[in-house]
């Protein structure tokens, strides 16, 4: 019986995605829409992601404008954001708000290195586990007889090269991020 490793590719791909989704919002100087998709507004009554109540559009690098297709909840969107805590400024005029990111200081890179660390060395912890977990099922099936010693060794190669790329993946992802703040 041959051993499913396509499992846990899946799981790295899911742990890669995981580690992107918390990279884009971690805010550098550089205006992005992204970093607005967890505001949520107060829209009669219920909480509404800014998305959903408005378009975002990029005016230039340091500014975003929101253009709310009701302009009464222009006031509720510059609440949001204020409430977010990201370190923006915000703008209200006739047609909608200006989202301005003010520049980063040293300390404030510092700070945003340490926190993309922090999260490259949470995606590494669940792919050790996941590691582990198959390297356990394998070694498990290997003692009830279900698959050879050799076939175990292989196994245990083959799990590594997974490993090792998506290592090389979470890598890649935060170069991409340093070069962004460091920008």
């Amino acid at each position: 019986m041959a051993y499913n490793l396509a499992p846990m590719k899946g799981k790295v791909g899911e742990i890669a995605d995981w580690l992107a989704k918390e990279f884009s919002s971690v805010r550098t100087g550089k205006a992005s829409p992204i970093l607005l998709d967890n505001v949520m507004v107060e829209n009669y009554g219920s909480k509404t992601p800014v998305k959903f109540i408005s378009s975002i559009t990029v005016e230039d690098a340091k500014t975003l404008r929101i253009t709310p297709w009701d302009k009464a909840v222009v006031g509720e969107i510059e609440k949001a954001i204020a409430a977010a805590n990201l370190g923006l400024s915000t703008a209200p005029d006739q047609t909608g708000i200006r989202v301005i990111f003010p520049d980063l200081t040293a300390e404030r890179r510092q700070t945003l290195m340490k926190v993309v660390n922090e999260k490259m060395e949470e995606a590494r912890i669940s792919l050790r586990k996941e590691r582990e977990r198959v390297w356990n099922d394998i070694q498990d099936k290997e003692k009830a007889k279900e698959i050879s010693e050799d076939e175990k060794f292989r196994l245990k190669d083959e799990m590594q090269k997974i490993v090792d790329e998506g290592n090389a993946s979470f890598d890649t992802l935060v170069d991409k991020k340093k070069i962004e703040i460091e920008g």
